[in-house]
This record gives structure tokens, sequence and C-alpha cells, in this order.
């Protein structure tokens, strides 16, 4: 829950403070910009604490450090509104690259949010059965391709659209992407596993009742 409340944070806070600056007649670019630093104060924070900060944030950390030098040189706020699609576009070929990994994006996602006992479960299945191996790969590509056309839709907001619309449509089109990729690949996945005669029930896989 603490995840998850973190994740709200940094998706709603900036949009909240965008809007709220911009409605007391903050510039367009220090409004983006102090929206924008939500994600740096956590990784801050953490760093002050000494937790450690996973691959996302220092590649979120990275990102916002790119865009805010490029939004100071050029002046633009576009060049920041243009960091969502960065992300989104860096994290789809990651997902597509670990296709080619020894695991793909979402085994490795899952481990992280699973107990011990779910791991060992999901570390046999993906030992014992092949088709969960294969649907977990087509998945990750699933999830790959949504984050390229996500990303570039993102691009085209940002450059086409006025500036004060962006960041609320940078926030529909997180949550469509998420809504369809959840139901697609549950929907999806099922029929996969059930097509090879297996079930998924919880994290466990057995044979499909005939």
């Amino acid at each position: 829950m603490k995840r998850l409340g973190s994740v709200l944070v940094d998706v709603l806070a900036p949009l909240a403070i965008f809007y709220g600056l911009r409605a007391v007649g903050v510039d367009q670019v220090l409004a983006l910009l102090a929206g924008a630093a939500i994600p740096v104060v956590t990784g801050l924070r953490d760093l002050a604490a000494r937790r450690p900060i996973g691959g996302v944030q220092w590649f979120v950390l990275g990102v916002m450090a790119t865009t805010l030098a490029s939004s100071l040189i050029s002046g633009s706020p576009r060049a920041l509104l243009l960091r969502s699609a960065v992300m989104m576009a860096a994290l789809g070929v990651f997902l597509l690259l670990s296709l080619w990994a020894r695991r793909p994006f979402l085994y490795t996602a899952a481990m992280t949010v699973l107990d011990e006992d779910k791991q060992r479960t999901w570390s046999h299945n993906w030992d014992a059965h092949p088709p969960f191996r294969s649907v977990l790969r087509m998945v990750s590509g699933m999830w790959a391709a949504a984050c390229l056309l996500d990303a570039a839709l993102r691009a085209v907001a940002a450059l086409a659209l006025p500036v004060d619309v962006v960041p609320a449509v940078d926030l529909a089109l997180l949550v469509v992407t998420l809504a369809l990729l959840v139901v697609i690949q549950r929907v999806v996945g099922r029929a996969f596993l059930r097509r090879h005669g297996l079930r998924l029930h919880g994290v466990e896989l057995v044979p499909v009742a005939r």
C-alpha cells in the first residue's frame, strides 16, 4: 500500500501543482517545473533516508535533468511536456529488449512484488511449463508495443495541443493504456494457457479440468 501511495503521489501531485499554479497565473514553464520536481524530491528523500533507489527512479531523475536543461536552454514548455513521451518510449524499448533477456520484463516485475512463497511458485512455473514462458514473453511484447504507441500519442499531444491541456491528456493516456493492457493481458494470457491445457490458480499453474 505504501508503494501504491507513492506512485499515486508521483502521478497526481504534479498535475495538481501545475493546474493550481496556472490558476493563479504562474508561467507555464515554472508551473511545469514545480510539478515535475516531485520525482526529484522523492528520489532525494530516499537518498537522505539511505533507501535504495530503483532503476525506474534513476531513469525518471535522468529524464528530468535532461528535460530541465533543454527547457531552460530553449525557454519552451513543450520541451518539458515531451519528457513523458521520452519516458514511455524508453520503457517500450526496454520491454522490447527484455524479450531477448533470460527473463522478460513481466516476470522480473512480478517477482519484485510477490512474497517468497509465490516467488518460488512462479520460479517453478517458469522452469516446468514452456507455455508459461511463452505467454510471459508474448504479453511483455504487447506491453512494449502499447508503450511505444502511447509514447507516439504523447509526443503528438505535446507538440500539437495547447500547453495547458497536455498534462491532463498525459494522465488520461496513462489511465487508458494501463487499463487496456491489464484487461488484454488477462484475457489473452489466460486463453493462451487454456489452449495448452493449463490455468492459473492464484499464481500456481494447474492442469485444466477436462
